[in-house]
């Protein structure tokens, strides 16, 4: 059976078997048994939305500590765009980017440096005639995994580039490297991160054998670090390497922009995005070259791991795109990288939607399934623990639940023996019958 790495876990502990995460899962892989949480690992997408609605805080996501850069000689912090919208304005980027090194790290690139890079290789993408359109971008691992395992017809429309988080991974590493004479495997790349998708791919890359970085430290852990940091220290040097592109990719349609392209469309929240992917499999999709498409609502702005509301964050991430507008900073560097963007690997359809790989069982199972369903009241309530009637007739099906685990079914059969009590209970054999024993002592008595 094959193993799946989640950054997304559950905290038994906590947990109260609300059925809120249920509701909420884009990929129904949840369950509540005996009223505590169960996620599918094989249908987890690491998109993050139970993080986002757990009450009480009963999922999480596995990221490095801090402290993990120590166990590297020479380490890089690649902060994602997002981070620059969690501060107050009163804080430049580059004092943002400054903060990091009295904190240990020896060097800082620029996520959004990366994603111009990977922009300028999706420009010449389009202007391909031998491309499957819409293209769909990759640079969201938790899209590309839903497009896995519920879209597969879609794998050939990925763009099959190098994220900018392992595109800035590898310029900063092989930089290092280079100019500092340091062994490769001796230098640690970590990326600040607003999503738990991010830590997921790092462990478990798609498109690479391995990934270009080494650890992944959530945002929610480092903000106060970071701001004491900037608190304290001066600003000692010039570490904007990225121009307003690259800063709007955490923006929706930040990477869609930048392609020079009106035939484009920019999706965010993974609910819109599914309705999205829907109408590209169905072919409603027309004049459309290209698709962003991002699982967080708001964007990177809205990941899980993120400190600051998406909304409050977005306005201040303006501020730090017109301020490198005004700066002019020049988009031509010595990275050009592009031939290596392209992925080594592919993508995977993972067919865990299927009932069964024998497809007379599989056909059987439907039918059964769809029996089951029709006798369902269909309300969706999610008391049962599934988050739909369907999805409860489909755990029936696969032998993990019960028909009685709708209570509507159970109160059913509830009654169905009551009223068999009571039809059993008038036909009691005479020599049973104590009421007519107690009438006939009731006689003798008198």
């Amino acid at each position: 059976m094959e193993k799946y790495y989640h950054s997304v876990t559950l905290n038994e502990e906590k947990c109260r078997g609300c059925t809120n995460c249920i509701k909420r899962c884009p990929t129904e892989a949840i369950r509540v048994r005996k009223s505590k949480a169960r996620i599918i690992d094989e249908r987890c997408i690491d998109c993050g939305e139970c993080i986002r609605i757990c009450p009480y805080h009963a999922k999480n996501a596995i990221t490095d500590p801090v402290e993990a850069i120590y166990k590297f000689r020479y380490t890089i912090a690649i902060p994602a765009p997002s981070l620059y919208g969690q501060y107050k304005t009163v804080f430049s980027r580059n004092r943002i980017l400054n903060a990091f090194k009295p904190m240990g790290f020896d060097r800082v690139y620029e996520v959004a440096r990366a994603a111009e890079i990977v922009s300028e290789a999706t420009r010449k993408l389009l202007k391909k005639e031998n491309i499957k359109k819409p293209l769909i971008s990759s640079a969201c691992p938790a899209v590309v995994r839903l497009i896995q395992v519920r879209f597969p017809s879609l794998i050939d429309n990925v763009v099959k580039l190098e994220s900018p988080m392992e595109v800035a991974a590898k310029i900063a590493k092989n930089k290092a490297a280079h100019e500092e004479n340091i062994p490769l495997e001796e230098i640690g790349v970590f990326f600040i991160s607003p999503c738990a998708a991010k830590a997921t791919s790092v462990k478990v890359p798609y498109g690479a054998a391995k990934s270009n970085v080494d650890g992944v430290i959530s945002i929610k852990d480092i903000y106060l670090k970071l701001l004491n940091s900037m608190e304290r220290n001066p600003v000692r040097e010039d570490l904007e390497q990225a121009c307003q592109e690259g800063i709007r990719w955490a923006n929706p349609s930040g990477e869609s922009s930048a392609l020079g392209t009106e035939k484009f469309l920019a999706v965010d929240g993974i609910h819109n995005v599914i309705t999205i992917l829907e109408e590209i499999e169905n072919d409603r999709l027309e004049d459309i070259d290209f698709v962003e498409a991002l699982a967080c609502t708001g964007g990177c702005l809205g990941g899980p791991l993120t400190v600051e509301n998406a909304y409050v964050a977005k306005n201040r991430l303006g501020r730090h795109i017109e301020e490198a507008r005004l700066k002019g900073i020049s988009k031509s560097r010595n990275e050009k990288i592009e031939d290596d963007l392209v992925w080594t690997g592919s993508i995977e359809h993972k067919p865990v939607m299927k009932l069964d790989t024998d497809l007379v069982k599989a056909m059987k199972k439907l039918e059964a399934l769809e029996l089951i369903n029709d006798g369902l009241p269909g309300l969706d309530c999610g008391a049962c623990g599934a988050p739909s009637c369907r999805a409860l007739a489909e755990d029936i099906v696969r032998g993990n639940a019960n028909e009685t685990d709708c209570i509507f079914k159970l109160r059913e059969k509830v009654r169905d023996l009551a009223a068999q009590m009571v039809e059993l209970e008038a036909k009691m054999p005479p020599v049973m019958d104590k009421s007519g024993d107690s009438q006939e002592q009731v006689k003798k008595q008198r």
